[in-house]
């Protein structure tokens, strides 16, 4: 039934028509391939030596610089990004302390090859200095305290945890903007699940 609907098909058209053409017209069809997953590669940014930087000094965001967690431009958003410093030099670019702490947690999935212990230094934005000239005031990431449950929203419109010098000048932020003042060791992965699944921070590799 099926091969004489096909043949009348192409009788109907008025087409000539031969046997690879009826093989063809009787072939069955494949299904359409999937769309491939969206895969966003954010390679780290190498060591630049004319910079007069020390190899573990913080450093200016390139414009196409990448996070490696949710695949945002850090530079877009200068007063929120982090950073991480390898011991080879190579630094890789956040969009967020959120970013930064998934980061930390699985090293390898976001960057195949590396690993938590080659990182020599970790820095986030003081939230409480402006950035000045395009620039951006950096400080340790480990000695930073952080704010979590604020008004303030960051980059993937969640709370980003907004990180400040000192414990006082968080406090100030949170009697305005509500939330707590976390160190950065009590920070822990049940909170960063939290926080990154409010907003949608899903890695896209």
């Amino acid at each position: 039934m099926l091969a004489m609907g096909a043949l009348a098909a192409l009788a109907a058209a008025s087409a000539p028509w031969s046997v690879p053409a009826v093989r063809k017209a009787l072939a069955p069809q494949a299904a359409p391939a999937p769309e491939p997953d969206v895969c966003i590669v954010a390679p780290p940014t190498r060591y630049d030596p004319a910079s007069g930087l020390p190899p573990t000094a913080a450093r200016a965001i390139p414009a196409d610089a990448r996070c490696p967690v949710c695949g945002m431009f850090p530079a877009r958003s200068r007063e929120w990004a982090a950073q991480v410093i390898f011991d080879n030099g190579d630094a890789q670019f956040f969009d967020s302390p959120l970013s930064l702490f998934m980061y930390l947690q699985d090293v390898a999935r976001y960057s195949p090859g590396r690993s938590a212990g080659s990182i020599v230094a970790h820095y986030v934005t003081d939230a409480s200095a402006p950035a000045g000239d395009g620039g951006a005031r950096w400080i340790d990431a480990l000695g930073a305290y952080y704010v979590h449950g604020s008004s303030a929203r960051g980059p993937m419109r969640a709370g980003n945890l907004p990180a400040f010098a000192t414990r006082e000048a968080a406090q100030a932020f949170a009697a305005q903007r509500g939330g707590t003042v976390l160190a950065f060791g009590a920070i822990d992965a049940a909170l960063v699940a939290e926080l990154a699944g409010r907003g949608g921070h899903v890695h896209q590799h």
